[in-house]
């Protein structure tokens, strides 16, 4: 599935590789940006967008390779997918074990290479999401009361109000009161729908002491 919002960005110092890869992934309506050298590249992107890379691996200056590790670095998490006619298995399993999405070698096939463009797309496009669900959640979380974190540790743990209670020596009475509380902030109606947002933003450790 394509879309106006996503950039696929090139990198490779070839022109007539760069001319020939704008071509073919315009021909499916999607929107390109492509850069010579990797430091090109670094001083145009600062921040992850929609979208993926096709990044070649010798280039003058800063190898593909390298700027991947910049890459993770900065905190810009692109799907990559490595394009080159100079591969061996070292150069792939470095490549993947910095988190590139697929390492493909030349001559390839056109349609191979749409497909797994288009299904980085879709895995950036998931991940962004993924990326808000939890910051909405921890901003939520971050409206609770230390007492209220705790109970919600305990609720999330499986307690019952009544081990709680003797887990944080107050009364049930007490325990009631903070559930109902951190149910209002966190804007949830049931248990289930509360332990779903703490797990997302993170809140699945053992409580601490009060």
């Amino acid at each position: 599935m394509s879309g106006t919002d996503a950039i696929v960005y090139i990198i490779d110092d070839d022109t007539s590789v760069r001319n020939s890869l704008r071509w073919l992934i315009e021909s499916v309506q999607l929107r390109v940006e492509e850069f010579a050298t990797a430091n090109e590249f670094l001083d145009a992107v600062q921040d992850s967008h929609t979208g993926c890379m096709i990044l070649d691996v010798r280039m003058p200056g800063m190898s593909g390779l390298d700027l991947q590790d910049v890459l993770v670095q900065r905190g810009i998490h692109l799907p990559i997918i490595i394009v080159t006619g100079h591969a061996d298995v070292s150069m792939a399993v470095r490549a993947f074990k910095a988190g590139a999405f697929d390492f493909i070698e030349k001559p390839f096939n056109d349609q191979h290479l749409i497909d797994r463009i288009q299904q980085a797309i879709e895995k950036c496009r998931s991940e962004q999401v993924e990326v808000q669900r939890k910051q909405h959640a921890s901003k939520r979380l971050a409206t609770l009361s230390r007492r209220e974190q705790q109970v919600l540790d305990l609720v999330v743990a499986g307690n019952s109000n009544k081990q709680i209670a003797r887990e944080l020596d107050i009364s049930i009475k007490t325990v009631e009161s903070h559930r109902a509380n951190l149910m209002t902030k966190m804007q949830v109606s049931s248990v289930s729908e509360l332990v779903r947002l703490a797990l997302i933003a993170g809140r699945d450790k053992t409580p601490g002491p009060a």
